[in-house]
């Protein structure tokens, strides 16, 4: 019989109520800014399609940005979903980070962005503690 490797309760350390609460103060960072963008995506005023236009991209992709933004921080807010709303977060602020250096802007907001997103998940979730220790 083959075994798996599962991570139990009794594999894995709950977190502190520090760590739990610094954890959900950063993960709100990067999904305020998501919803703030992509309510303003879906707003539409004249400087989203001029900044669309600008990195190339059509102005019609408002709109699907704009959802893209929203359902990705939603599901990254949501603690039974965040692990997937990372990954997702992760690729969307990847073609942020590819966008500005195709045309040769400062990327450092998306990075950084991408890096609260997983510390913050980090500090928050356990299981992900148990994958990824930083100390043994």
């Amino acid at each position: 019989m083959e075994e798996r490797f599962t991570l139990s309760d009794a594999q894995v350390a709950p977190a502190s109520n520090k760590m739990l609460w610094a954890g959900r103060i950063i993960s709100a960072l990067p999904v305020l800014m998501m919803l703030f963008g992509g309510v303003y995506s879906l707003v539409k005023p004249a400087a989203v399609a001029e900044g669309l236009t600008k990195y190339g991209y059509p102005a019609q992709l408002a709109l699907t940005f704009g959802l893209l933004e929203l359902v990705c921080a939603a599901l990254y807010a949501i603690p039974r979903t965040a692990v997937l709303g990372a990954i997702l977060l992760t690729g969307y602020l990847g073609g942020a980070v590819a966008t500005h250096v195709r045309i040769g802007e400062p990327f450092i907001i998306p990075v950084l962005l991408g890096v609260l997103v997983w510390l913050g998940l980090y500090l928050r979730d356990a299981r992900l503690r148990a994958l990824l220790p930083l100390r043994s």
